[in-house]
């Protein structure tokens, strides 16, 4: 079958051809979509509410136009990542209907019920099981996608189903590469400029660092990460937690996406202090997030150990101190990657509607200065911390 982009009437026939709906089904059909790469209708019958989401990837970066071309294979690796998450936490991620990977589309559970976490945050919505879900998808995720677990011929063949080319050069530049200089794709508050220019693209032991994780990226293929976890790829209520658009995902370091959840956390965190909001409020909201942080993530490690000692199969899960020195590195990379991935948000191409909702040019640019102080202390101290509560606390001794 030929590629084709859909329209709203190409989908009601198309729907009803796969048998998702009956053919007399009177449909309603929305573009949702907001997202920089694709397109996502929300598809709706009148009588029933019966409802199912449509993503299809476009040819093109949609943030930026038709000059920025892009395989429409990305979405065979977001199907065949969800469908491998599913199999180990399936009440985590939606499932899918249907997919074809001719037309780069997915079909999938409406999760419309549920808040974006991002703008939950932005409205001080607190979500009492967070920490629970994001903690067991982690670990069991990367757990049994691993080394530690995974026969080594079949996890070799994981890793080549996942060769993720054109994603990954996106996240290296994107996060790795371009906010480290004046490059043409950083999307920079003109307030911000000045500081970029005389402060921090001066920066050369921050730009080593960064470039040391970079590496890390390109060749650690620990475990089949989500590669674009962030809140805005999770739906969240104070019951429900769904991890969705894995399309990034590929086979590389373990920490890289429980360091983003941290840093993105870490930006709503900062962001307040460019808000006009009663002062009691924010320190109740970022309390609240700061212990989010410490309870994630120990959790995280808490239960990444236990099928480390439950499930581990390989010679190397027996070896007295490797757990505690693959946890250690995996703690240190966690912090690396959650600092770099503030960086990018504060004058990369992609930015936080956390701090881009803040009008005001000049409080942005605080706003901004404060992240990317923040990200660097943190970046350069990172084999310092003992552990996540450590880092919490400097966070909270800062008087923004």
């Amino acid at each position: 079958m030929k590629y084709y982009e859909m329209k709203e009437t190409k989908i009601e026939a198309y729907v009803k051809s796969v048998g998702i709906f009956s053919k007399d089904a009177q449909l309603a059909i929305k573009e949702v979509g907001d997202g920089n790469l694709n397109l996502v209708f929300i598809i709706k019958e009148k009588d029933t509410d019966k409802s199912v989401v449509l993503k299809q990837a476009l040819p093109y970066v949609r943030v930026v136009g038709e000059s920025w071309p892009l395989s429409i294979d990305r979405t065979k690796f977001e199907a065949n990542a969800l469908e491998i998450q599913s199999r180990i936490v399936p009440s985590l991620v939606p499932k899918i209907y249907h997919r074809n990977d001719d037309l780069a589309l997915i079909i999938m559970e409406d999760l419309s019920h549920l808040g974006l976490m991002r703008y939950e945050m932005i409205d001080m919505k607190k979500h009492p099981r967070f920490a629970e879900h994001i903690s067991t998808f982690l670990a069991d995720t990367l757990f049994y996608t691993s080394d530690l677990y995974m026969d080594s011929e079949e996890k070799k063949k994981m890793t080549a189903r996942f060769t993720n080319t054109e994603l990954c050069k996106i996240t290296e530049d994107l996060i790795f590469t371009d906010p480290y200089y004046d490059a043409e794709s950083n999307n920079i508050n003109p307030k911000l400029k000045p500081y970029l220019e005389e402060v921090f693209w001066k920066k050369e032991e921050l730009r080593l660092e960064a470039t040391k994780l970079k590496y890390k990226f390109l060749t650690e293929a620990q475990s089949l990460i989500h590669g674009d976890l962030h809140t805005g790829s999770i739906f969240t209520s104070e019951e429900e937690t769904k991890i969705f658009d894995p399309e990034f995902a590929f086979v590389g370091p373990s920490a890289f996406d429980v360091g983003k959840v941290i840093g993105n956390i870490l930006i709503n965190y900062i962001s307040w202090s460019g808000k006009e909001v009663i002062q009691e409020k924010v320190d109740d909201y970022r309390s609240y997030l700061l212990n989010t942080i410490n309870d994630y993530y120990n959790s995280f490690v808490e239960k990444f150990k236990v099928n480390w000692e439950k499930d581990g199969r390989a010679t190397i899960t027996k070896i007295e101190g490797y757990q505690s020195y693959y946890m250690e590195n995996m703690f240190r990379d966690t912090l690396g990657f959650a600092s770099t991935v503030m960086i990018r948000r504060v004058h990369g191409l992609a930015h936080n509607k956390d701090v881009d909702g803040i009008e005001d040019l000049e409080k942005r640019k605080e706003v901004q200065v404060q992240i990317l102080e923040l990200a660097e202390e943190i970046m350069m101290n990172r084999y310092k911390f003992n552990n996540i509560h450590e880092v919490t606390n400097l966070v909270k001794e800062k008087t923004w």
